[in-house]
């Protein structure tokens, strides 16, 4: 959902230049000159890519004309595509850097384990693990890690600092011939900023052991006759959550940038840096806390936990003519991650419990580059993109048995060398006033290498895929759109699937899995101002998948998934209905089934059916204002027959801001004000507790966090 805002008297997000073209304020731009944007927008490319709503579009705010919500008229080239901005961004109550994403409509990011684990993804029917099938990028650069010791397409936003966000870019489907792997359901593009026009100095605290600080500026540099921008940020933050072993999750966040230029004709470059570590109360069964044996907060296994590391370089580079645009960008991605956790308890291993450590050291290598032609004419205008994005992966992972963190056995130990390479061409052609086109294709190649401790698991794999896409617009009234789209898309499997040969956990003989899997979607929808100050977005959808094919990290294999199909429908509202009033409502609802019918039956666990967001903002100019986020997870099915079913959740979040002196802010957030008793997520599975005579299956669920509050002051300089 894209909420409404705060006013910026009342948000702690700086003011900022994302070396955009247009003064910060050039918001109302009249009609004609709009009509002249979109066309030189379409010219440049703009969303002809998943996320080509770039800062550095060259007429983009004058396109993006009133309103608190980004009207993408003229521009967007599905309905399911949009773009939230640095002020919408700013007015969301968000728990966890990673709920951030939760702007996107139709999509809940959920937790199930320690504050410092990747989160869960739900979208479109899909559990989407901890990001398989989303595909994420922060400043340009993937966060999805592929052949993960935990799961395909790890995404850990937890290095995300939302004060530098100035823009989320989302899209749902395979529409785009510049999104490749795990971008089948969708993806988000989180931009950073490149210039702050104040600094910010900010202090948090709450309940729950709750502490958080940041400093962020940016400062002129002279170099010459150039003149540069270098933004700094820090950040450091503590939260114990409401569990009776606390968190004790500690961070330390930074982030270094110098640009010069303008995001369209400029260079950046960039250095991050981010270090945690927490325990870990993971999901406990149903069975313990209604027999009174468990709190609803308490755990099982006291040294579950980890510690995550994550630094990058990265440098982007840009130019823009009339007549073309150039985009190259490079990163050098290092990732550490320890995990330890306990999902069965003492099943497997009454005497020392199940415990399992989970490794994962990689280094990740890329470079995207991208040349656009613009062809000018009375009537018809086109653009025509080429584009080449290299990537490679040099991991090492294992899976340990463990007790207390301390290893019992080995299960695996692999090194990884995953690289793949990408071309793809996109043209973007205004045929009339009335109707355009974005036609693409994209080809992948992937090459596997896996020297595994079993040398019968070792080997080299290599797979590709050829992925047309076709999207048509058309505009029939001056407030109106309408679109179709088709395409197909990819998800990779974990490199240890692909040779695998000997199941690692119980040695018996395993079959190897396809290392590339093919989607396949379409998707109608309509967007409208059909009503003044009401923008109205409806989209239906189907998704295919040739295979559920997915890399269980907890057991160490693989799992072949039977064929499946994805249909649902979409609904966004953003309602102007005041001046000082703004509301928001978001609602999805998804069917999914396995097109294979089987004994066990055709449903997919976990998949998410119905989810809704409702958001109210109210702002009258003064020193108050305050916001209201109501958020419906629906239920899902738990089992493949849907004989065992999750409940759905609600939660209710506030904001309450006074801005107190000029550049002196106060603000009170409000966490599950209801204080309901729901669950975060929900999994069946078997288990055995510490004295059970055997395994029983039960559902477990870890609970949403009680109510709580945070006060943060912020002082801008």
């Amino acid at each position: 959902m894209a909420p409404s805002r705060l006013s910026s008297s009342t948000s702690n997000i700086p003011s900022w230049n994302s070396a955009s073209t247009q003064p910060r304020h050039a918001k109302h731009a009249v009609r004609s000159r709009a009509a002249q944007a979109v066309r030189h927008a379409l010219l440049l490319g703009a969303l002809g890519a998943a996320t080509s709503v770039q800062a550095d579009d060259l007429l983009m705010q004058q396109v993006l004309v009133g309103g608190s919500r980004s009207n993408p008229l003229g521009v967007a080239d599905a309905a399911s595509a949009g773009s939230i901005g640095q002020q919408e961004l700013a007015a969301r109550t968000v728990y966890r850097p990673g709920e951030m994403l939760e702007a996107t409509p139709g999509l809940i990011v959920s937790q199930h384990s320690g504050e410092g684990k990747a989160n869960q993804f739900y979208l479109r029917g899909f559990n989407l693990d901890h990001g398989t099938d989303l595909r994420t990028t922060v400043d340009e650069m993937p966060v999805n890690q592929r052949s993960h010791a935990h799961g395909q397409g790890w995404t850990d936003l937890n290095f995300l600092i939302p004060e530098l966000a100035v823009r989320l870019d989302y899209r749902k489907g395979p529409y785009s011939a510049e999104q490749g792997d795990f971008a089948s359901a969708g993806t988000t593009s989180v931009l950073y900023a490149s210039r702050l026009l104040q600094g910010l100095a900010s202090v948090s605290g709450g309940q729950n052991g709750y502490l958080r600080t940041l400093l962020a500026d940016s400062v002129a540099v002279e170099r010459g006759s150039q003149q540069g921008s270098l933004l700094y940020a820090l950040e450091l933050l503590h939260n114990d959550g409401p569990y009776t072993r606390p968190d004790d999750y500690q961070k330390v966040n930074a982030v270094l940038r110098y640009s010069e230029g303008y995001a369209n004709n400029g260079y950046h470059l960039s250095l991050m840096a981010y270090r945690a570590n927490w325990q870990a109360t993971d999901q406990i069964p149903r069975r313990a806390v209604q027999a009174g044996t468990l709190g609803r907060y308490d755990g099982i296994d006291a040294t579950d936990g980890g510690a995550a590391q994550r630094s990058s370089l990265s440098a982007g580079w840009r130019r823009s003519t009339d007549d073309s645009a150039t985009r190259l960008h490079a990163y050098l991605i290092a990732n550490q991650l320890d995990l330890y956790s306990n999902f069965s308890y003492f099943m497997d291993d009454p005497l020392h419990g199940d415990q399992f450590a989970q490794p994962d050291r990689r280094v990740s290598s890329g470079l995207q580059a991208s040349h656009s032609w613009h062809q000018h004419g009375a009537t018809l205008s086109s653009s025509t993109t080429i584009g080449v994005q290299l990537q490679n992966d040099n991991i090492h992972n294992s899976l340990l048995r463990t007790q207390a963190r301390q290893t019992l056995s080995v299960t695996r130990q692999d090194h990884i060398v995953e690289s793949s390479a990408a071309l793809y061409l996109e043209n973007s052609t205004r045929w009339s006033d009335s109707l355009r086109s974005v036609a693409g294709a994209r080809f992948d190649h992937y090459r596997f290498d896996v020297r595994s401790d079993r040398a019968v698991n070792s080997g080299k794999v290599s797979d590709q895929l050829l992925s047309p896409s076709l999207s048509l617009i058309y505009s029939p009234w001056r407030h109106s759109e309408f679109y179709a789209n088709l395409g197909n898309g990819f998800h990779s499997n974990d490199a240890r699937g692909a040779t695998l040969h000997i199941d690692p956990a119980s040695g018996s003989k395993a079959e190897p899995v396809t290392p590339l899997v093919r989607s396949h979607g379409m998707e109608l929808g309509a967007r409208s101002n059909w009503l003044p100050g009401l923008q109205t977005v409806l989209a239906l959808y189907r998704l295919d998948f040739d295979s559920e094919l997915s890399y269980i990290g907890d057991a160490g294999g693989t799992q072949a998934g039977r064929p499946s199909r994805r249909y649902g429908i979409e609904v966004s509202n953003y309602y102007q209905a005041l001046k000082w009033l703004a509301i928001d409502l978001d609602l999805a609802y998804a069917h999914a089934r396995s097109r294979d019918i089987a004994a066990e039956g055709q449903y997919l666990a976990g998949a998410v059916e119905g989810t809704g967001q409702l958001a109210v903002t109210l702002d009258r100019g003064g020193p108050y204002s305050a916001a209201l986020k109501l958020r419906y997870f629906g239920p899902r099915p738990l089992t493949e027959d849907n004989r065992v079913r999750s409940a759905a959740s609600l939660t209710l979040n506030a904001r309450l801001g006074w801005k107190l002196r000029k550049h002196l802010q106060l603000e009170l957030e409000a966490f599950n004000l209801t204080n309901r008793r729901d669950s975060a997520i929900d999994y069946y599975y078997a288990s055995q507790l510490k004295g059970e005579t055997q395994a029983v299956s039960d559902v477990h669920f870890h609970p949403i966090e009680a109510r709580s509050l945070r006060l943060s002051v912020s002082q801008r300089f």
